[in-house]
């Protein structure tokens, strides 16, 4: 198995796409008076659409650090403490198991009390709420949607200036919610940000192979959850040994190595007593996108 290298990714066949959803974005942008961002606690940096910031502007904002099952609990709060200090209101939560979620609703009404407060001085009093939430694929928007909806997505009908296809559902008595697509932006220059999103399945795996991908993802975990491979793998003294006395190639041989070990432990074997690369590379896969390999964070504030 060679690592193979691949530089600046771009996403071909859905510019088009991308480019009309973030149009739709900016212009819905102006219905609404807060925005809910959704990240993977993972990958907080690499699944923050760059191009949200500046669309974003001056709008009042709130960071959800979702999948905080999946990721490393003191990290989680080392993020949420990064984006207070930033003076971007975060909340930890879990959309699949239902974790913080109640929690979004009063950090709504608390970061826009003092909007809300300056117009009943004026005497208008504001008949609801509008949220809109944005996050790149795979992040869990729709399972915040269905936690939030009680997964009965009621509509409320069509807003003035709203197109006949643009649907709010309302999650409390005062808050009305819009959904927007997710979207990635079509070019990546850094090709760590492009790995983080491709172990999270926000890249299809099609696009990168994914011998390459679990080759990178492995010599991470190897490098700082350690404990955590060899415990899910059942690795013995034995088999660290052989992994460690293989050659100076650090980068290739022992990486390999481990993989191939994992193989065999597996049964990820073909005929001929070969290495099945692709299928072990599914397992790693797997058995990080589930936690099977413990709660991990691949980037660190």
């Amino acid at each position: 198995m060679k690592k193979k290298v691949f530089l600046r990714l771009r996403l071909t066949g859905t510019h088009g796409h991308m480019l009309k959803a973030k149009k739709q974005i900016i212009e819905d942008l102006k219905l609404v008076d807060v925005v809910l961002e959704i990240l993977d606690s993972r990958i907080p940096k690499s699944s923050q659409n760059p191009d949200f910031k500046n669309i974003i502007k001056q709008k009042k904002q709130i960071v959800l650090l979702n999948k905080s099952d999946l990721a490393d609990n003191k990290e989680t709060e080392k993020w949420k403490s990064y984006f207070d200090r930033n003076n971007i209101p975060a909340l930890i939560i879990d959309a699949n198991l239902g974790t913080g979620v109640k929690n979004i609703i009063n950090k709504i009404e608390t970061v826009l009390e003092e909007d809300l407060q300056k117009a009943l001085n004026k005497g208008i009093k504001k008949k609801s709420i509008r949220v809109m939430i944005i996050g790149i694929p795979n992040v869990g928007k729709s399972s915040l949607i269905n936690r939030l909806t009680n997964r009965k997505s009621q509509q409320v009908g069509n807003k003035p200036g709203v197109t006949k296809q643009k649907q709010w559902v309302r999650i409390s008595n005062d808050i009305e919610l819009l959904d927007t697509p997710g979207v990635l932006w079509p070019k990546f220059e850094d090709n760590k940000t492009a790995m983080h999103l491709s172990y999270i399945g926000a890249i299809k795996d099609e696009l990168i192979p994914k011998e390459d991908v679990a080759y990178q993802l492995l010599k991470y975990l190897w490098e700082n959850y350690q404990k955590n491979v060899i415990e899910r793998y059942n690795l013995t003294n034995e088999d660290i040994s052989i992994i460690m006395n293989k050659s100076e190639n650090y980068e290739e041989d022992k990486i390999i190595a481990l993989m191939e070990l994992i193989a065999s432990k597996r049964g990820a074997i073909i005929s001929g007593g070969r290495v099945d690369y692709e299928k072990v590379a599914n397992l790693l896969l797997i058995d990080f996108r589930t936690a099977k390999l413990g709660k991990i964070t691949l980037e660190k504030v």
